[in-house]
């Protein structure tokens, strides 16, 4: 019954995101524009190197990724935090408190139709045009698989992140420059933007320690290793749970302990 309750949530997500064709569009022809830009900054930055090999990756391996971690990003995006900012700012979050589903898990389903969405117009098709292109430089076979079980554990490290943000809001009743840091702290520590391996030693070590890794550069350094050593997945994935689980217990109880602070002006 709670099951059934929650896909009614993803069945009216998947709804109001195919009212909006429109927003599709403009992200996919975003999308094109940037990963124009990034190919001939990359191809620029191989062709200074003197190298067809950088910090291990080939220019081919680099775009691969790249394409793909932008796919990745459309797909998992949320706007969590602006809606809570929002809700919060309004004194809706009154309301959403006298409702019978917690906001927190309200919040996750209400988006759980978008990811769906996401996942057939953005994701998909990006990755079958780079499979396609690149003639089997993307293996398939048991990494697809855990792939899948990393992307759904970086979904929620992800929604758990931007809730502990979201959160915020009920102290500073503003959230636009905590959300664009956020944004330029998880996208540049996931490996989103630049490949992890990318980054200079001591600083590659922190960030591997950090909870960001998990989000994008888990799931496609699973995706992209073409001989999967069992220890590494399971230690990737173990690090990923163990991620879940403390984002999950932070943010919870940021969030009772942040309820008591809840002041809504007007009326």
């Amino acid at each position: 019954m709670k099951l059934k309750k929650y896909l009614s949530l993803t069945r009216a997500g998947i709804m109001e995101s195919l009212q909006f064709r429109a927003s599709l569009l403009v992200i996919v022809l975003g999308n094109l524009l940037y990963l124009t830009v990034v190919y001939f900054l990359w191809k620029a930055i191989y062709a200074s190197s003197g190298t067809d090999v950088v910090n291990g990756m080939t220019f081919s391996d680099t775009l691969i990724y790249i394409v793909l971690a932008t796919a990745l990003f459309n797909f998992m995006e949320m706007y969590t935090v602006w809606e809570m900012g929002r809700n919060i700012q309004s004194g809706k979050i009154i309301l959403d408190l006298l409702k019978p589903m917690q906001p927190r898990s309200y919040l996750f389903w209400s988006y759980s139709g978008n990811f769906v969405v996401n996942f057939f117009s953005t994701f998909l098709p990006t990755f079958i045009i780079v499979c396609t292109v690149t003639k089997g430089a993307v293996p398939l076979g048991l990494n697809l698989l855990y792939f899948v079980v990393s992307v759904v554990m970086a979904i929620m490290i992800n929604y758990n992140i931007d809730f502990f943000v979201g959160t915020i809001c009920i102290y500073t009743e503003s959230i636009w420059g905590i959300n664009i840091m956020k944004q330029v702290v998880v996208l540049l520590l996931s490996g989103a933007t630049i490949p992890i391996a990318f980054f200079p030693e001591p600083f590659k070590t922190i960030t591997m320690y950090l909870p960001f890794q998990s989000i994008y550069n888990a799931p496609l350094t699973l995706l992209l290793n073409k001989e999967p050593d069992i220890s590494n997945v399971a230690l990737t994935l173990g690090t990923q749970l163990m991620w879940c689980v403390i984002t999950l217990v932070v943010s919870k109880l940021f969030w009772k302990v942040s309820l008591k602070r809840i002041t809504v002006n007007g009326g």
